[in-house]
């Protein structure tokens, strides 16, 4: 049965309280923006809080537990369930079910509506603005509750496991990033020799760092240079979108909604065709190159696995030692507070263009030690990659089943047997 969205319940659209008010913010309500929708089914924490003082400025957009929101605005179609009393932005649309509509399989059924919104939004791009009429209008296909309970059952045995890799892909990451700041943040081998403490790495290792701190309280005879020095850095670009044909499925085409919470960026919103790629062939980035976002929302860093481009808002590290990926990765992770105050304006949109972020120094020691440090992490990073491309895998199957089973093209049971498989 198809039904309009605005009779499955109340749909809110969210406000932001006034910024010029601080008394309005840091406080017990969970304030949701786009950024909190990324690769995320439950909503618990956000990026910001509203306080009581500024929960009773909004009390007609509360939204209680088991409201499904999702952007419509900006970037289009992420969605998530509330798992407590919270307050959305105006780039969100939020639907509050009515009492027999199940939240979980109404979340499968709007992560499926990106087309719609785009529709919808007009222009087909996945920019776009669809008002609280517009979302409301789009029909949807309604089971019965048993039915809608079955269905979201089964694909939420497929989101536990892509959030089991997601939080294993974090404690990896934790794993790598404690490595590397002992190793070149808080000279955590050099310190311990001062102190004349046992060694706590292999000999061979342990050898190669410095005995002491000069005068800058670095290790001795670790330099200071240029991020130009570690490889070539590029700057990207956006194909003319006036022509149609540098737009296809061919080479991924990262910008900054790709890269929040992403080691690896690989899978895009938009993709170049290989004539769009050509075009500016000199933009292209191959497997192992560091981008750094530097327009707009500075200081997010993100790897590619696979020859890829960007726009203008990112610059990119490929490295002159493929070895030294992972250790620039982290180097750019650790320097993302600087790369956002070397923005300029003062604004939120910061703008830290190339010439700047050549210029940005990073401490580097000797290349015995990046070699050993690319060989304790490499398969930390391989099984991250690993992961995520099951994720994707399992994610594909997901988005494949969920219309098949509302169809009834595929069975309840036949659809267990194929998740199963899967997992």
């Amino acid at each position: 049965m198809n039904v309009k969205i605005s009779n499955l319940g109340k749909i809110i659209t969210g406000k932001t309280p006034s910024t010029k008010c601080p008394e309005n913010f840091c406080g017990p309500y969970p304030f949701i923006t786009i950024p909190d929708l990324e690769n995320r089914k439950y909503i618990i924490n956000t990026e910001r809080t509203l306080s009581e003082f500024g929960a009773d400025t909004m009390r007609s957009c509360l939204l209680p537990k088991g409201s499904i929101v999702i952007s419509c605005i900006a970037t289009l179609g992420k969605c998530g369930i509330v798992t407590t009393p919270s307050f959305s932005n105006q780039q969100i649309n939020a639907l509050i079910p009515d009492d027999n509509l199940s939240s979980e399989f109404l979340y499968y059924v709007f992560c499926t509506l990106l087309p719609d919104l785009e529709a919808v939004a007009g222009g087909g791009s996945v920019y776009g603005n669809v008002s609280k009429s517009k979302f409301g209008n789009i029909e949807i296909v309604i089971p019965n509750f048993k039915q809608q309970h079955a269905i979201a059952s089964i694909l939420g045995s497929l989101d536990d496991k892509i959030d089991l890799n997601r939080r294993t892909n974090e404690t990896l990451e934790t794993m790598a990033r404690t490595l590397f700041r002992d190793w070149f943040v808080d000279f955590g081998p050099t310190r311990a020799k001062m102190a004349g403490e046992a060694p706590y790495l292999a000999p061979e290792l342990w050898e190669l760092f410095p005995d002491g701190l000069d005068e800058e309280g670095k290790p001795e005879g670790w330099l200071y240079k240029s991020i130009s020095s570690l490889g070539e850095v590029v700057c990207g670009k956006t194909p003319s979108t006036k022509n149609s044909l540098f737009y296809g499925d061919d080479v991924p085409f990262i910008t900054i909604p790709d890269m929040h919470n992403k080691v690896f960026t690989y899978n895009t919103r938009r993709y170049l065709s290989t004539l769009g790629a050509n075009s500016q062939h000199k933009k292209t980035l191959p497997p192992l190159s560091i981008c750094v976002s530097c327009i707009a929302t500075p200081g997010l860093v993100t790897l590619t696995k696979i020859p890829s481009q960007t726009n203008q808002q990112i610059n990119a590290i490929i490295p002159s030692e493929k070895r030294n990926a992972f250790f620039i990765y982290e180097t750019m992770r650790a320097l993302s507070q600087e790369i956002q105050s070397q923005g300029s304006g003062g604004s939120v949109f910061f703008n830290l263009n190339t010439g700047k972020f050549k210029e940005i120094n990073i401490l580097l020691p000797t290349q015995d030690i990046l070699n050993f440090f690319h060989k304790n992490v490499c398969s930390t990073f391989e099984k991250i990659l690993d992961n995520d491309e099951q994720s994707q895998t399992l994610t594909q199957l997901r988005d494949l089943l969920l219309p098949k089973l509302m169809s009834g093209e595929i069975s309840i049971r036949d659809a267990e047997k194929m998740v199963e498989d899967a997992a």
